[in-house]
């Protein structure tokens, strides 16, 4: 029989914790749950006391992505599913997922729709992650962004070194699975309203999105990004010394340097790509 664990990281949720945890138990009462404190300063612990459930306790906040990661180190199922504090995943949407992944699935995550995103900017964002993650990867990837989703435990611990302290942790260990080549399924999701204050800043987050773009790249295949970028480089420079060439006779040092640039942009993605190799190379090979 296939064990449960219910991983939630939490920041000051105390309101939505205190509905969210009965309505769990209700629909998965054999299921370990973890919540994971992460230096909540509002009523979060005391909420938590009130209810049968495993908590781990940040003293100061370390972010989302090192919640999720302290609550899968002490996973005892053979499945773990995460989902947020906040009350927009609704538990009776896990064996949704948990079906999936009795079918062979490694990880199953849940898709939402335009109306499941937060606000305008973050739908076109998401969609525009899921779009570049699809053609980086050739998978069809509906929502990379997606904190509710279920993984088998040893497979998903094997990428723990890999996920950041911060938000972006579903990206990651969706690149990290199919990097690896392990089976993951998207099923849809309706989400609701988020409780309480979002911890996602405009400006902050904004720049950790682009970052997300990158992430994406290098840690699936960096190559495909990195060869593009260096073709068009290196086409640049030599219309720029075709132009200079006819007008004055001569190759100019924008020319070199554009030239230049595309060589080194692809020998960063070789070295990429070959770093990339090195850390999935056990996981390819199992």
């Amino acid at each position: 029989m296939t064990t449960v664990s219910i991983v939630i990281p939490a920041k000051n949720e105390a309101p939505s914790l205190g509905r969210l945890l009965p309505r769990i138990k209700k629909v998965m009462p054999e299921a370990e749950i973890i919540v994971v404190n992460d230096g909540s300063t509002d009523e979060t612990e005391k909420v938590l006391s009130q209810f049968d459930v495993r908590v781990i306790t940040h003293d100061e906040s370390r972010g989302n992505g090192a919640a999720i990661k302290s609550g899968a180190r002490e996973a005892s199922g053979d499945v773990i599913v995460f989902m947020d504090g906040d009350g927009q995943h609704d538990p009776k949407l896990i064996p949704q997922l948990l079906e999936r992944i009795d079918e062979g699935k490694d990880m199953v995550v849940g898709a939402r729709n335009r109306k499941g995103q937060a606000n305008i900017g973050r739908g076109i964002a998401n969609a525009f992650y899921n779009w570049f993650a699809s053609k980086v990867t050739g998978f069809r990837i509906q929502d990379l962004t997606s904190g509710f989703r279920a993984a088998r435990t040893d497979k998903f611990r094997e990428f723990l070194h890999l996920l950041p302290n911060g938000f972006s942790y579903p990206t990651t260990s969706t690149m990290a699975f199919l990097r690896s080549g392990f089976k993951v399924s998207y099923t849809p999701i309706e989400v609701n309203q988020r409780e309480g204050k979002s911890h996602i800043k405009p400006v902050r987050d904004g720049i950790r999105f682009l970052i997300i773009i990158f992430k994406i790249a290098t840690l699936y295949s960096p190559l495909k990004v990195f060869v593009p970028i260096s073709f068009s480089f290196f086409l640049l420079g030599v219309v720029r010394y075709a132009y200079t060439y006819y007008t004055i006779g001569a190759f100019t040092n924008m020319s070199a340097l554009l030239m230049v640039t595309a060589v080194q942009i692809f020998l960063i993605g070789l070295v990429s790509e070959q770093i990339t190799s090195l850390i999935y190379k056990d996981k390819i090979s199992d």
